[in-house]
């Protein structure tokens, strides 16, 4: 249980304010059809309809919903190799 990459799960890593917002800030680590991926997630707290004067466990669970859902089907394309 101890392995995030078996567990899939994203972990809350951090709250930070830009220039452009505020923004929660998460690390994903996993495994799918044998596939090792990490990820780093940034969601705008405004997009979460959430402000900082709320609890931070309502600002991290909105936060995550939006990145649980947006990580869930990725759409990834390969770059290909003209661009390398």
């Amino acid at each position: 249980m101890n392995n995030i990459a078996e567990n899939n799960q994203i972990r809350f890593v951090s709250i930070v304010k830009k220039k452009n917002g505020v923004f929660s800030k998460f690390k994903v680590n996993g495994i799918k059809g044998g596939t090792t991926f990490s990820a780093s997630i940034t969601v705008d707290l405004a997009a979460a309809n959430v402000d900082l004067a709320d609890p931070m466990e309502k600002i991290i669970e909105e936060c995550a919903k939006i990145a649980a859902k947006d990580i869930k089907e990725p759409k990834y394309q390969f770059e290909g190799l003209q661009a390398i």
